[in-house]
């Protein structure tokens, strides 16, 4: 017999021929649903049904529930891309599982059996990592909605490689700019130039341009499936400076309002398309296949290893957490080494403890007094007395 209290309301959660009842007890209060359980306990040892308005909750099947959550939570508050990836996993992976079991009787041991069934078959952590926040996302639903008693069943997550960052070298971008043409050339170029995502590339519009500031502002991505315009990956409206070259190949076919990239037939651009010419130009590039994703890696990528911070790189990419952004923290060596450089004794010698702009000054002064003392000891030696007895013994020896 179990009774608990979970958000300042009373429930009975008990087994009965192996099956589970979860309700909410009329009676809020302890006691109240101690004799709501007992009663009916014994409903159910006559062989008495429980009245449709006592039916018990949770009953409903995951294949039903899941249907329902994807009509009614998923298509509302989703683009497109994501719910086409939650539509393919409900289909491929959770349904066939979880299927024809009761949402409330899905527990931490069923979904630690679904992660042995989806390894053994040859499933990646990534990719059952993926699945579980689908999985996630719809018990949280369904214990909300059908107000079921109880936790949500623990979902131990899978230990995941660290992400492998793919990017272009300075080299690569330079061979694959040479045999791009036209559009392609200039989206290209775009998305090396500003990190943008393929469908901010295919959305951009001439209006988002500032001539005078030499900026975008990337405030829409282009649909595939509704054919218009939508808002960028979270939502988030962000600025991007143009640099000289972006800026004069833009400029020269300036325009008042449009899209900026078009097909030859005068229509925006659609993924396939845009995929395959980008694969032929590889192709003609003798490079690896790459996608237009990592062509915006491959911005992140360079920005990091010229040293740029990456709270500016997490501006610039529209990333929603720092998070995101520190996966190119690696590609900063030369912030590495100037920190491991600062524990060598000889090159701490050197080093501006904290007063550069004290440090600089001091050093311009020395160096005039050594050029003004050159066939002179004395006068230096007691200037430089002035600076320090560290420094005098330092530079006596």
């Amino acid at each position: 017999m179990v009774v608990r209290i979970e958000k300042k309301s009373w429930w009975i959660d008990f087994r009965f021929n192996h099956t589970r009842y979860r309700k909410r007890s009329p009676e809020n209060s302890r006691a109240g649903a101690l004799a709501y359980e007992a009663t009916l306990r014994q409903k159910l040892a006559r062989g008495e049904l429980i009245d449709e308005a006592h039916e018990r909750q949770g009953n409903e099947l995951f294949e039903t529930f899941a249907s329902r959550w994807f009509e009614e939570y998923v298509i509302p508050n989703n683009k497109y891309t994501s719910q086409e990836a939650k539509k393919s996993i409900l289909n491929i992976s959770l349904v066939p599982f979880f299927g024809k079991i009761a949402v409330g009787d899905i527990t931490t041991r069923t979904i630690e059996q679904y992660k042995a069934h989806e390894l053994k078959i040859g499933v990646t952590n990534k990719t059952l990592k993926n699945r579980l926040s689908v999985l996630s996302k719809c018990l949280t639903t369904a214990y909300d909605w059908l107000q079921l008693g109880g936790k949500l069943p623990k979902i131990v997550w899978p230990k995941c490689a660290s992400y492998r960052t793919e990017y272009l070298s300075s080299e690569e971008c330079e061979l694959l700019l040479s045999h791009a043409k036209g559009n392609f050339y200039e989206m290209i170029l775009t998305a090396l130039r500003t990190g943008m995502r393929q469908g901010e590339l295919k959305g951009l519009q001439w209006s988002s341009i500032n001539w005078q500031n030499q900026s975008v502002t990337v405030r829409h991505s282009r649909c595939d499936r509704a054919k218009t315009l939508v808002s960028p990956k979270s939502n988030r409206e962000r600025h991007i400076p143009l640099d000289i070259d972006l800026y004069e190949i833009l400029h020269k076919r300036k325009k008042g309002t449009g899209y900026v990239f078009l097909g030859r037939d005068g229509q925006p651009f659609n993924n396939s398309c845009v995929n395959y010419h980008l694969a032929k130009v590889c192709e003609r590039a003798g490079l690896r296949k790459i996608t237009w994703h990592v062509l915006r890696h491959t911005f992140a990528s360079h920005l990091a290893m010229k040293g740029v911070p990456l709270p500016a790189v997490q501006a610039l990419l529209g990333h929603a957490s720092i998070v995101m952004t520190m996966r190119y923290s690696h590609m900063a060596p030369s912030t590495l080494r100037s920190a491991i450089d600062l524990l060598n004794p000889k090159r701490m010698l050197d080093s501006d403890f904290g007063q550069p702009v004290v440090n600089q000054w001091q050093q311009a002064q020395r160096k005039e007094i050594l050029t003004k003392n050159q066939n002179g000891k004395k006068p230096l030696i007691q200037a430089i007395k002035q600076d320090g007895k560290a420094t005098y013994d330092l530079l006596q020896n």
